[in-house]
């Protein structure tokens, strides 16, 4: 069995930060996403954004919603559409798990990150719940505090 490949130092990879800190993240999931020429060569100059993007279940299938892809600037007439709804390709298990999980009330799919895999593109999904405005005061004064701690280690380390 062949290794796997991991990802390129040059390949870019786009991470939908705003997930991170508006939800807790409890499982994820890898899917393939189909796209087209057009859309494949803006992914990989890097121009592309989830803001606010979300997947969702229709008729057993995954769908990836309001991600934007730029069009790509080299393209003739027969460009792809910024926003168009996404096919996402999951193993059916996979997609009963999230049906499940997601018919719970307050756990939605969030997209987390899209990449390159074996020159596929790849988006991990991962079934989130909301944080509250608490949780996410005591999520940001946490990363204050490790920040600091780092801060106060590299001066000890260099004076």
């Amino acid at each position: 069995m062949a290794a796997k490949k991991e990802q390129k130092p040059g390949t870019p990879s786009i991470t939908n930060r705003k997930a991170w800190h508006e939800f807790t993240i409890e499982d994820s999931y890898e899917a393939g996403i189909v796209l087209t020429g057009t859309e494949v060569k803006s992914l990989r100059q890097g121009n592309a954004s989830f803001g606010d993007a979300f997947a969702y279940l229709k008729s057993g299938e995954v769908w990836l919603k309001e991600f934007y892809i730029k069009p790509f600037e080299h393209a003739s007439y027969n460009n792809h559409e910024p926003r168009r709804e996404r096919k996402l390709l999951l193993k059916r298990d996979e997609i009963r798990k999230i049906d499940r999980a997601v018919s719970q009330k307050g756990v939605t799919l969030v997209p987390l990150k899209l990449y390159f895999t074996r020159g596929l593109a790849k988006v991990q999904l991962g079934l989130a719940r909301g944080k509250k405005k608490y949780d996410k005061r005591a999520s940001i004064a946490e990363k204050d505090e490790k920040r600091d701690r780092d801060r106060e280690l590299k001066r000890v380390k260099m004076g």
